[in-house]
């Protein structure tokens, strides 16, 4: 019942900055958790960052932690991760995602999360 579309990637130097938009269309928005997740050719889905339904508690995976955050405006249903000081090996696709995770250890699996946006690509040269 969650559908979410991702914009704002694209290419960028090392030590720049990118906004990325996630839009959510579908009822209960704010009942939702959302996050973001990245994935590089050959690698795992990883855990970027995530933040509670109501935006109270927000939630970064070590490596982006002060230099990415994460925000979402309920009444536009919209979720945003802005990225700086953007490093090569950020360079992903990034998705947007929709769920209802069990607990704060649950908050950085993939598989505890129900929707997902198509991705969009960032890249970061050196």
């Amino acid at each position: 019942q969650v559908q979410l579309v991702e914009s704002g990637g694209g290419l960028v130097q090392a030590g720049g900055s990118l906004r990325l938009s996630c839009a959510a269309s579908g009822r209960a928005f704010s009942s939702y958790a959302m996050g973001w997740f990245r994935q590089a050719p050959g690698k795992e889905r990883e855990f970027v960052g995530a933040i509670s339904g109501l935006g109270g508690s927000m939630y970064y995976a070590d490596a982006v932690k002060g230099r990415f955050t994460i925000s979402r405006d309920n009444a536009k249903n919209m979720v945003y991760l802005q990225m700086n000081s953007l490093k090569p090996e950020d360079t992903a696709v990034y998705y947007c995602t929709a769920g209802r995770p069990g607990g704060p250890s649950s908050i950085g699996k993939a598989v505890e999360y129900d929707y997902w946006g198509q991705g969009t690509q960032v890249t970061v040269s050196p």
